[in-house]
C-alpha cells in the first residue's frame, strides 16, 4: 500500500498547481476532477500514459501530473 495514503490525503502537483487528493490512481484523480470518460492526455512525472494505464498507475506523494483536455473544434 502507498504509505502516503495512510493519512488519507496526498500532496500532488496537478497542472503546475499544488493539490491535495485522496485518489490512489490516475483514474481516481480524473474522477475526482470530473474528467472520467473525457478525452484527456495525462503525464505522470513527465511520462505520458495511455488511457488503458490510468487504472493501474498509482499516485505517490509529490507526483507531478499534467492533464490536457482534448476539444474538438471546427
Amino acid at each position: 500500500q502507498n504509505p502516503a495514503y495512510e493519512w488519507g490525503v496526498m500532496n500532488l502537483v496537478v497542472n503546475g498547481q499544488p493539490s491535495e487528493s485522496q485518489a490512489t490512481t490516475v483514474a481516481e484523480l480524473l474522477a475526482q476532477l470530473g474528467l472520467s470518460g473525457r478525452p484527456v492526455l495525462v503525464e505522470c512525472n513527465r511520462h505520458a500514459l495511455f488511457p488503458r494505464e490510468f487504472d493501474a498507475t498509482a499516485l505517490y506523494e509529490g507526483d507531478e501530473i499534467e492533464i490536457i483536455q482534448l476539444a474538438a473544434g471546427g
